[in-house]
């Protein structure tokens, strides 16, 4: 059973930086596309960023410069870090794990966790 539980969110002021983390069993995180998504209220969930098998991310255009997603193989987790937070940044902030059991592709996701940016 594939379980990804996230960590690391909280209230913070704007400027400031939180490291989020997201904790996988079941899966080998290194061998799956990992990514951070986020929804706001009243607004769809949007991806983030992410980090394929091979290294390659992609960041959404809102975090590029500020946001850095990255393995922690050690701990077969994701981190996101997140420097300088926006007042925009706040959301539930979600992982996802893709990943493929024989040729069959499978997709993940944990609880969320609330990032709250404030003035």
């Amino acid at each position: 059973q594939v379980q990804l539980v996230e960590s690391g969110g909280g209230l913070v002021q704007a400027g400031g930086s939180l490291r989020l983390s997201c904790a996988a069993s079941g899966i080998m995180s290194t061998s799956s596309t990992m990514g951070w998504y986020r929804q706001a209220p009243g607004k769809q969930r949007s991806l983030v960023a992410s980090i394929t098998s091979s290294g390659s991310t992609n960041y959404a255009d809102s975090v590029k410069g500020r946001f850095t997603i990255s393995r922690d193989n050690a701990k077969n987790a994701v981190n996101l870090q997140m420097n300088s937070l926006k007042l925009e940044d706040t959301a539930v902030y979600y992982c996802r794990a893709e990943y493929t059991i024989g040729i069959i592709p499978f997709n993940s996701w944990g609880q969320g966790t609330q990032v709250t940016v404030s003035s």
